[in-house]
């Protein structure tokens, strides 16, 4: 009985080991997949590219512009895509064109992103859908 208690916790160890390793793994991973669909969603709106932007939205997908003495003004996912679409959103030059993105958190199937441009700053919640991340909810602060 002495011999199997070494054993039992080694054994217990290593798998404590594996199962950290994993969640770290499975969290490398997400945020590299939040990080990317940030990405996208900002290049296509300096790209005018639609389709890619409506792949990045929650069917849920709000966003809330906050400007200086401005009210606060919405815009739904249809309504961000039509303006990519009709090329309205974009307009700074490609040179002004640049973005950061940091993943704030994950837990589960939600997690949050900040994104900084030169022209103004999102907070974002995504959601993970189908083993998807989706942008949710963004509250834009813009700075100009």
């Amino acid at each position: 009985m002495k011999c199997l208690a070494p054993a039992l916790a080694v054994s217990l160890l290593l798998l404590s080991n594996l199962s950290t390793y994993a969640q770290n793994q499975s969290s490398s991973d997400d945020s590299s997949a939040v990080r990317a669909t940030v990405t996208n969603y900002i290049e296509a709106y300096y790209t005018g590219d639609a389709a890619r932007m409506e792949r990045t939205l929650h069917p849920h997908y709000l966003k809330q512009m906050i400007h200086a003495d401005i009210p606060v003004r919405e815009r739904t996912g249809a309504q961000m895509v039509q303006d990519v679409r009709a090329n309205n959103a974009a307009t700074l030059s490609e040179a002004q064109r640049s973005e950061q993105v940091i993943v704030l958190d994950i837990s589960g199937s939600i997690a949050s992103a900040k994104l900084v441009t030169p022209g103004w700053v999102d907070y974002m919640t995504l959601f993970k859908v189908d083993g998807h991340w989706k942008i949710l909810s963004v509250v834009q602060r813009i700075d100009n």
